[in-house]
């Protein structure tokens, strides 16, 4: 069962002050996405990658993959105006049996670790939907100007990327969600919509998401640490 890497990367950036996308900024003299891609790269768990972004980006994509020998690379594909359309562009552009691995993971969650992407590899295989998310350790409500309500902290996750599943599993629920012009924030909630089961894999606080010019100070500043 071979694995292959979906990277979503057609959002535009609008909560950071940069003119280019977030996953394409420079941080340290690298890309965002290259930090990403070098992971799913070294990773043995990962058969290929391919990204789902803005045409104008391919060029761009396409000299990250040869600057950094990201042999795993497959030509990129077009995103979509909804994060789930880029990932229905990219999983229907595979060739795949129903039993190979479908792993989507953000472009701007650099610090993903191998022994996450290899649990939730695992996972997927003997249950068909793995999401990676951690336990909240905050307060959570739910409110507009002022507090509605609480939510229980102890059935609260933070969920976060990769999220695996069959192929056969996840084109069944990409049919579905098309035919009920369902729209979710994430896979799983698509996977989950359509009847299935998803697992949930622990994954960690560095797993963040880069958002806005607050994690890129944090990114970078970690990073340098790191290197």
């Amino acid at each position: 069962m071979k694995v292959i890497a979906v990277i979503p990367s057609g959002g535009i950036g609008k909560r950071t002050s940069y003119s280019l996308p977030k996953q394409y900024i420079r941080i340290n003299g690298k890309e965002i996405i290259a930090y990403t891609l070098e992971v799913l790269q070294k990773c043995r768990f990962v058969d290929k990658i391919i990204i789902a972004a803005q045409k104008e980006y391919f060029n761009l994509i396409e000299e990250i993959k040869l600057k950094y020998h990201f042999t795993k690379l497959l030509k990129p594909v077009e995103g979509g105006s909804e994060r789930q359309f880029s990932v229905f562009n990219a999983v229907k552009s595979i060739n795949a049996d129903s039993d190979d691995i479908i792993l989507i993971h953000d472009a701007v969650r650099p610090f993903i670790s191998e022994k996450i992407i290899e649990n939730s590899v695992k996972t997927a295989r003997e249950f068909g939907g793995a999401v990676v998310a951690i336990k909240a350790k905050d307060t959570l409500m739910k409110g507009d100007d002022e507090v509605v309500s609480y939510l229980d902290r102890s059935e609260t996750y933070y969920v976060q990327t990769p999220q695996v599943f069959k192929y056969g599993i996840f084109t069944d629920s990409i049919k579905k969600a098309e035919q009920n012009n369902f729209i979710g924030t994430d896979e799983s909630m698509l996977v989950f919509n359509a009847g299935y089961k998803v697992k949930i894999v622990p994954g960690s606080s560095f797993n963040f998401k880069i958002t806005n010019d607050e994690d890129i100070l944090l990114f970078e500043t970690i990073s340098k640490v790191l290197n």
